[in-house]
């Protein structure tokens, strides 16, 4: 997601023509479009973090399901 961020900040700052950012060459950002891209659609599957993030959901929704069951069968009694 930082990278997100930084290509944003970097189209925003040229666009506008801040300071230095005026200068740079519109590929800098490409490829910085292009990394992520990259990050995102190979890097990120073929290491496992995508199926690691989706796993912390489901096993935090899980933590709330028994959360929630022990708390139900505590009002009961």
């Amino acid at each position: 997601m930082p990278i997100i961020l930084l290509i944003i900040a970097l189209v925003a700052l040229k666009y506008f023509e801040v300071w230095k950012f005026a200068q740079l060459s519109w590929w800098w950002i490409t490829g910085t479009m292009g990394v992520a891209f990259l990050w995102f659609e190979f890097l990120e599957p073929m290491l496992g973090l995508d199926k690691r993030k989706a796993h912390n959901v489901d096993e935090q929704r899980r933590k709330d399901r028994v959360k929630k069951a022990f708390e139900d069968l505590q009002k009961r009694k």
